[in-house]
């Protein structure tokens, strides 16, 4: 699903970002809901910025990535934590590309995640390459979920990948 995002863009730079687990659900500009198997995900997008709420029987999960006021937790390069009766694990990288390569790499992933069942992004007024999107998807137990945040004034886009899993029982 694309839509146009009716608002300023405000998360100007990557290094903006930051990242939080466990927030309650923020204000949002554009929402997915989702059923994967059991779990209830709901795809949010906040500005240049997302969160995704997961429910399922063992519990709820959520994953902001956003400009936080006052937040102390820079975006990280990953995460790997035990939320529950879940494994989370979490990874991030920025990709600093030409103006050429931003704007194919931008088309490319807007024409992914909008064809998608399980995709939702974002596109801000004043630039086709500004946008963020999430792509969910269910894979043997787990659910995943993709992210790119544009910064066309920049070349940066940044991309997250997460995964949440019931955590395997120790040995006996």
């Amino acid at each position: 699903m694309l839509t146009t995002l009716k608002t300023v863009y405000t998360d100007t730079r990557a290094e903006d970002l930051a990242w939080a687990l466990g927030r309650e659900p923020l204000p949002a500009l554009a929402t997915l809901d989702l059923e994967l198997a059991a779990a209830r995900l709901q795809l949010r997008l906040l500005g240049a910025s997302h969160q995704v709420l997961l429910e399922e029987e063992q519990g709820s999960c959520s994953e902001t990535v956003a400009c936080i006021p006052g937040s102390s937790t820079p975006l990280p390069l990953g995460v790997s934590k035990r939320v529950g009766d879940w494994e989370y694990e979490f990874a991030a990288r920025v990709e600093t590309l030409s103006r050429g390569q931003f704007a194919g790499r931008a088309q490319e992933l807007l024409a992914l995640v909008t064809e998608h069942p399980h995709g939702l992004a974002g596109v801000f007024p004043g630039s086709p390459h500004a946008f963020t999107a999430l792509l969910a998807q269910r894979h043997e137990g787990s659910v995943m979920w993709r992210t790119w945040h544009a910064y066309p004034q920049e070349g940066q886009l940044v991309a997250t990948r997460s995964k949440v899993g019931v955590r395997a029982p120790l040995p006996a």
